[in-house]
């Protein structure tokens, strides 16, 4: 199917806007039309010499008339043409940055971000032409060439018309030849310029690594081996398009050579007058810009399917979390059992279940710690809590309800959510706060900030809440970014509140001040601690100590170190580092 077949379902839904814009546009080449007939009755006025001034006035007249209603004409099929491209840039950008939103972790596994950002840039521009140039040079081109040879028929003579158009079907021919090469061409210029952006993205977001690493030269060097492809890539996109131009003006020239030959023979046999022949030279003129028109147009289109193609094939991707018909709407509340009998990672050649056998009930008001070695799970069974996975075995409740039964809305509404690394906008403090619901008012944002420990800080900067955090926050510190966010998660209050490793970068002191305020301020909302450090689930109501992907401990704090396992050890080799920081601290305020 072409590009417009494909397109077809948007031409219907605004018909009008180019019905209208198609109409104004052949009345422009009707006008075009009137000029070259008014030049050849001119030319024979003035070589039979029956020419007078009524009579150049009138000629004249009449091509600055038909001029003006071409520019009036004009305009208004140009205003309505582009005017449904940018609605169809709009709606496919809309339905392309819908469809991010609503995808899974999966997918943002499989595609990078510069290839996402290339999609909704390069491919949606090159559908947008399709819809604006596209149109206007394949209807523009064939009104022009239809009514051009009309014209030269009832103007000028069949005879010459016949044959002075015989080359035109093998531009037809060059076009099927060369159309599939161009489409292919075009394909590996979009997926040359996807890498090239992502390369830029990940250059340009890891600029502090690399810096600090020393790899500028190595990642410049890498960086022009991708401009070098990109460049190959265009250069056969290049000698392909510029193979159109030079072919049209071959067909032209042999249009032109057979009107001298034959078109002067008929001048001679008096078959037709010198007037006659320059308006069939002024038609042929008229179809210069048409044999062009074609070449740009198969460009235009082929470039415009190669991008829909990959624009499509990205919107007809499923997320793998799905929303139950009729789900339960209402907030979620209430008690949390968590019963995974395994699961295992999709898209991955490890059938090793990453988690089984995790049984944890978590009375509403309640306060869950997990820990274990890196790699243990933590993470994992959290991103099943957030539903980024739901292919797993067994089943996880919130107030007797499976959390696949109810709306993604209602659901993850409930839970506040803090990584240890998070992502913060470039916007004031407040904002980014209060991000999830901008109404909120500054009290509700200094009292969440008050939980997490943050206000005092904040108001120690110049321009306090007011203050820019910078492009994912590059204007805090750790520790700041990570209190910001806690305050993010904690200013709606949520029913589940998640921390992952979120007090890695907090120290002692502050920890302790921001987990007292969770247990007395949230005593009957749900609280679930993933960490490494055994401090920040200490008093929690029960701790499960995770290894691969299983169950090996629990209990209080009290039990597991009684208990002498993995969490014990843990315990005692943390509180040995705390005890050497504090004596180095000590005795290095003794020598200052």
């Amino acid at each position: 199917m072409t590009i417009f077949g494909k397109l077809m379902w948007f031409f219907r839904t605004h018909k009008r806007l180019y019905a209208l814009g198609l109409s104004f546009l052949f009345l422009t080449e009707i006008s075009q039309m009137v000029s070259p007939a008014l030049v050849g009755r001119f030319t024979d006025e003035v070589v039979s010499r029956t020419l007078t001034i009524e009579k150049i006035f009138l000629y004249a007249g009449g091509i600055l008339l038909f001029s003006l209603l071409m520019y009036v004409f004009r305009y208004a099929w140009i205003t309505n043409i582009f005017q449904g491209s940018a609605l169809l840039e709009k709606t496919l950008r809309q339905q392309l940055f819908d469809h991010y939103m609503i995808m899974d972790t999966t997918f943002y596994q499989r595609h990078r971000t510069g290839d996402l950002m290339a999609h909704a840039t390069n491919d949606l521009s090159a559908v947008q032409r399709v819809a604006s140039g596209g149109i206007l040079m394949l209807v523009d081109s064939v009104v022009v060439i239809i009514f051009t040879v009309i014209s030269m028929i009832i103007v000028v003579d069949w005879r010459l018309t016949l044959i002075g158009v015989l080359p035109l079907p093998l531009l037809v021919i060059g076009v099927w030849y060369l159309s599939p090469k161009i489409r292919a061409a075009f394909t590996q210029s979009q997926e040359a310029f996807s890498r090239l952006s992502n390369k830029s993205q990940e250059s340009i977001a890891g600029i502090k690594a690399i810096k600090t690493l020393g790899q500028e030269s190595a990642d410049v060097e890498a960086f022009e081996i991708q401009v070098k492809d990109a460049i190959q890539v265009n250069k056969r996109v290049a000698r392909i398009d510029a193979l159109f131009g030079p072919m049209a003006t071959v067909i032209m020239t042999l249009s032109y050579v057979i009107m001298m030959t034959y078109g002067g023979s008929l001048v001679i046999d008096k078959a037709i007058t010198i007037g006659q022949l320059v308006s069939f030279s002024t038609y042929l003129g008229l179809l210069v810009w048409p044999m062009f028109g074609l070449g740009q147009l198969f460009n235009v289109l082929e470039r415009g399917n190669a991008s829909y193609i990959r624009v499509q094939n990205i919107l007809s991707e499923k997320s793998a979390i799905s929303e139950a018909e009729n789900g339960v709407v209402e907030p979620a509340k209430g008690d949390l059992v968590i019963q995974i009998n395994q699961f295992t990672y999709p898209d991955t050649d490890n059938q090793e279940p990453t988690l089984k056998n995790i049984h944890v009930s978590v009375k509403s008001g309640g306060t869950v710690g997990i820990v274990g070695r890196v790699g243990s799970g933590k993470t994992t069974l959290i991103k099943l809590l957030l539903r980024q996975f739901d292919g797993y075995s067994g089943v996880i409740r919130v107030g007797n309800v499976n959390i696949k039964d109810y709306t993604l809305k209602a659901y993850l509404q409930a839970i506040g959510y803090v990584a240890q690394e998070n992502f913060l906008f470039s916007t004031t403090i407040r904002d980014n706060i209060r991000f999830s619901d901008m109404n909120k008012s500054q009290e509700d944002v200094a009292f969440a900030a008050k939980q997490a420990d943050f206000h005092d800080d904040i108001l120690s900067l110049p321009a306090g809440y007011d203050t820019e955090v910078g492009e994912h926050g590059v204007s805090l510190s750790g520790g700041q970014k990570q209190r910001l966010a806690i305050a993010r998660a904690l200013i709606n209050d949520p029913e589940i509140l998640i921390l992952d490793d979120a007090l890695s970068a907090v120290d002692a002191r502050t920890e302790k001040n921001i987990l007292r305020v969770l247990k007395t301020q949230r005593a009957d909302k749900t609280t679930i601690i993933a960490a490494h450090r055994i401090s920040s689930v200490m008093t929690a109501d029960e701790i499960i100590v995770l290894d691969h992907g299983e169950i090996k401990e629990r209990g209080t704090h009290e039990t597991l170190i009684e208990m002498d396992g993995w969490y014990a050890k843990m315990f005692r080799q943390q509180q040995l580092v705390t005890e050497i920081v504090k004596k180095g601290n000590g005795k290095a305020g003794i020598d200052g």
